[in-house]
C-alpha cells in the first residue's frame, strides 16, 4: 500500500488501511439494492460508538448515523450508496467481485 499523503492528518492516517481494507472487502461481497443485509450490518458495525446515534432498517436496509458536534454551527450530511448492480465485473482488480454477476460499478 502507498504511503499516505502528507497532507493527511495523523488521526486518518492511523485508519487508512483498515479503511481501505474494509472498502475492499465490501467490494468483493457486493449486494443489490434493498438487499444489502450483510453491508449493512458491516456498517452499522464500524459506525456503533459512542456518541453516534444508530438507525438500522432505515426504508429497509439503510443505516442512519447521527453524530452531534460540541460545538454549534454548519450541518453536513453525507450520503454513500451500498447497493450494487446486476452487472458483471471485469476490472481484474485483486478486490474484484466475487458475486457472479454483481458488483459496485
Amino acid at each position: 500500500m502507498p504511503e499516505p499523503s502528507p497532507r493527511l492528518s495523523p488521526e486518518v492516517a492511523a485508519v487508512r488501511a483498515d479503511l481501505v481494507a474494509l472498502r475492499r472487502r465490501l467490494h468483493q461481497e457486493p449486494e443489490l439494492g434493498f438487499a444489502e443485509t450483510r453491508t449493512a450490518a458491516v456498517v452499522a458495525e464500524h459506525l456503533s460508538l459512542p456518541g453516534i446515534a444508530l438507525r438500522t432498517g432505515v426504508a429497509g436496509t439503510g443505516v442512519v448515523a447521527t453524530i452531534h458536534g460540541g460545538r454549534p454551527g454548519r450541518t453536513v450530511l453525507l450520503r454513500a450508496d451500498m447497493d450494487a448492480l446486476p452487472i458483471q465485473e471485469a476490472t481484474g482488480a485483486p478486490y474484484a467481485s466475487r458475486a457472479a454477476g454483481v458488483m459496485h460499478a
